[in-house]
């Protein structure tokens, strides 16, 4: 067997289904890749043609009147690789197709509106894959952890999440959910990287240490949101993260699948392709 090569359909063995449960994925796991990070950088490099191919079809799609656009969501404790992603996954697309945005702190103005109101106006266009670098379900998250809203106001933001998903799944949006699932001991490595490395310092948040002290509470946090919001509209996919090749690997495989199902052709010319030819040899 290729060693470079998925055992399994990446889109089932990291779904996470019925009965999923957070405390039994190994964040230093692998699964369905037998591959080293030498080979797992290969394997990026192999699927970056494919996948700027398709992203550029959905684009040429919605200059014909195409409707149909995707949406990558990536939660994460921090140092977990989100911003790895966005750089070696997303980075080698067509940047005119391609958006990013993190949501942070509500302002004071978007505290007046409903969790979701700042959310639906960053959704992508037609045509366009958007990336959520943490999204509305810091509503859920965050607010549990830290108390922000009462236990009964988290339960029913579940179910306007799901009515939320729902509707801009129906409206031609394809929903990839992804948690990136680190462990505690290569959080702290990585963080202690940033503070050996002074071109790194800017990556280093003081709070991150003082979030790291809420991990249980995360965790669990974590696992009440994926299992009240995997639905077949918006299914929630958990990556292991220890090995950033496979995290990237992985988030690429499922991206390109999500693609794929969508059976993006190139649109038709809306003119006399021979006679173009024609006018062009006499020009």
């Amino acid at each position: 067997m290729n060693r470079s090569t998925w055992t399994a359909d990446p889109s089932e063995l990291l779904l996470a289904g019925d009965g999923f449960a957070l405390a039994t994925v190994d964040p230093s796991s692998t699964p369905g890749l037998q591959a080293s990070r030498k080979s797992g950088g290969r394997m990026l490099e192999t699927g970056k043609p494919e996948l700027g191919e398709l992203q550029e079809r959905l684009w040429a799609e919605s200059r014909f009147g195409g409707t149909r656009s995707v949406l990558l969501v990536l939660q994460a404790m921090d140092t977990a690789g989100k911003g790895g992603i966005v750089k070696h996954v997303i980075g080698g697309m067509d940047p005119q197709g391609v958006y990013t945005f993190g949501f942070k702190k509500p302002t004071s103005a978007e505290l007046k509106h409903d969790f979701l109101w700042r959310v639906r106006k960053q959704l992508p266009q037609p045509g366009m894959l958007a990336v959520f670098d943490r999204s509305h379900y810091e509503d859920v998250l965050i607010a549990r952890v830290h108390r922000l809203a009462t236990p009964e106001v988290i339960e029913q933001r579940y179910s306007l999440i799901n009515d939320f998903e729902k509707e801009v799944s129906a409206a031609g949006t394809t929903i990839i959910k992804v948690m990136l699932h680190i462990s505690p001991d290569e959080q702290k490595a990585r963080l202690q990287k940033r503070l050996d490395d002074p071109r790194k310092h800017w990556k280093y948040n003081p709070g991150d240490l003082e979030e790291r002290a809420f991990w249980p509470q995360y965790q669990q946090a974590y696992q009440r949101a994926i299992e009240q919001t995997t639905t077949p509209d918006a299914p929630w996919f958990v990556v292991p993260a220890d090995h950033k090749w496979y995290a990237r690997v992985a988030v690429q495989q499922l991206v390109l699948d999500a693609l794929r199902r969508r059976n993006l052709t190139w649109p038709p010319a809306d003119y006399d392709v021979e006679a173009e030819k024609a006018r062009l040899a006499a020009s």
